[in-house]
């Protein structure tokens, strides 16, 4: 348990740089949240068609781990976020995540610039399937795929 609680501990210095993080209010709808700017800041979406979403994200250094890699949690919420950008659906509430597995096969170092390709697998009713894959955009190499399943309310047919 100790070795646990020293590894997640912040150093002073960790911890100050987090207390100077500017945290501004804002209205839902109208302006990126503290998350969103945090962890979805500089992706860039560079083609959207239906049942297809494909980004850039260059690897930032607030999404790195101690090692100097692209966190794995930072992986997954990009699964999640590309994964369920890609069954949205403008007017309709967001759709809710209710399953995610995700293959870490490499890993991604800060600057990398990567390709993020979210497809839908299926939809039935208000379930929806994709699948998203990372890769290093140099080199081609998969960093990781994510398996993503979603639910959410879908048009009445009346």
């Amino acid at each position: 348990m100790e070795k646990t609680r020293e590894f997640l501990e912040l150093s002073s210095e960790e911890s100050e740089s987090v207390s100077r993080l500017p945290i501004h209010p804002h209205r839902v709808g109208h302006e990126p949240s503290f998350y969103e700017d945090f962890a979805l800041r500089g992706i860039r979406v560079d083609r959207v068609e239906p049942g297809l979403v494909s980004c850039t994200f260059k690897v930032p250094r607030r999404l790195t781990d101690r090692t100097g890699k692209l966190a794995s949690g930072a992986i997954a919420n990009l699964v999640d976020e590309v994964g369920g950008a890609v069954v949205h659906v403008e007017g309709l509430p967001m759709n809710v995540s209710v399953d995610m597995s995700i293959s870490f096969l490499s890993t991604a170092k800060l600057d990398d610039e990567l390709e993020l390709t979210s497809r839908v697998l299926g939809r039935k009713g208000g379930y929806s399937g994709t699948v998203v894959l990372i890769k290093n955009k140099a080199t081609g190499e998969l960093i990781a795929e994510g398996r993503h399943s979603l639910f959410g309310k879908h048009a009445s047919k009346l």
